[in-house]
């Protein structure tokens, strides 16, 4: 039988090709992403003066407060309505027969193969006041005059929710998919009713897959540029266009990057808080 010292002497070689085939996506990934990422690090305490007057402001801006609360406000109802919604998607598309499920999955996954900025535009042609929802309603008599649905927060609502329905739909339905029917049943044959059993049993069980989705979906809508932009008219200003107003317009570097910064090191210290409660790694199913 080989020795120890043999075994250590064959994966030495072994060992060392992994890290050649490693090495060159090691230095992408330092290049292209941890040195821009310190360099806005750097730059949000350094411009216009060393300091931390840029974070200083997170406390004093009233404009800064604003657009950090309308930000948190609408990533917050985003996140609740995808969720409401991706529910009963993926709900239907679990009580569903293998054809049926295979057509709903490909009208999930179709917006992805659709630009967001193609999807803006056209949230804008089907909401205007001209556009065929306002045109309908007022044919059947509901409304008398067209309702504001674009350049305010409404419109920015459900652009949002239709670009992130996807993601909370496909995280749930991988959650209810690993779901034993057999303990509804189970529960049915108890005496429980339709509604009980789902209450008591159904949806304790998704309760790792809403909080993985509505995780995913809250943090994606942190960080919305293209749909608030275009669907908000320029009244509803979000973190991401704040940012690239204060860096392409205005040049206070030291703002932009020390917004871009608050941004990242809060959805790191989300995901680390909600490490410490649950399984990260079984919540998103890696």
């Amino acid at each position: 039988m080989p020795s120890q010292s043999d075994a250590r002497a064959e994966w030495r070689p072994r060992h060392g090709a992994y890290w050649l085939i490693i090495l060159p996506a090691l230095a992408m990934l330092v290049l292209l992403y941890l040195v821009p990422l310190a360099d806005v690090l750097v730059t949000s305490v350094m411009d216009p003066k060393p300091g931390l007057d840029n974070y200083g402001l997170l406390f004093t801006s009233t404009s800064v407060q604003k657009t950090l609360l309308t930000t948190l406000r609408i990533a917050a109802l985003t996140t609740f309505i995808a969720l409401l919604l991706g529910y009963a998607v993926a709900y239907a598309m679990r009580a569903a027969n293998t054809g049926q499920q295979r057509l709903m999955l490909f009208c999930v996954l179709l917006p992805f193969w659709i630009s967001v900025l193609v999807r803006s535009f056209a949230w804008i042609a089907l909401l205007g006041s001209r556009g065929p929802v306002n045109a309908g309603l007022m044919a059947w008599g509901i409304i008398d005059e067209p309702l504001p649905l674009v350049r305010n927060e409404t419109g920015v609502l459900i652009g949002m929710v239709h670009v992130m329905l996807p993601y909370a739909v496909l995280t749930l339905y991988a959650n209810m998919r690993g779901i034993d029917v057999r303990l509804v049943a189970a529960a049915r044959s108890l005496g429980a009713s339709r509604f009980q059993a789902f209450r008591m049993v159904f949806l304790p069980l998704t309760r790792p897959g809403l909080i993985g989705a509505g995780t995913l979906v809250f943090i994606l809508s942190l960080g919305f540029y293209v749909t608030p932009a275009l669907l908000g008219g320029g009244k509803v200003l979000m973190i991401a266009e704040y940012v690239a107003v204060q860096i392409n317009d205005t040049l206070r570097w030291g703002l932009g990057t020390m917004l871009a910064a608050t941004l990242m090191l809060s959805v790191l210290a989300a995901l680390w808080a909600l490490s410490r409660i649950l399984d990260v790694k079984r919540l998103f199913g890696a």
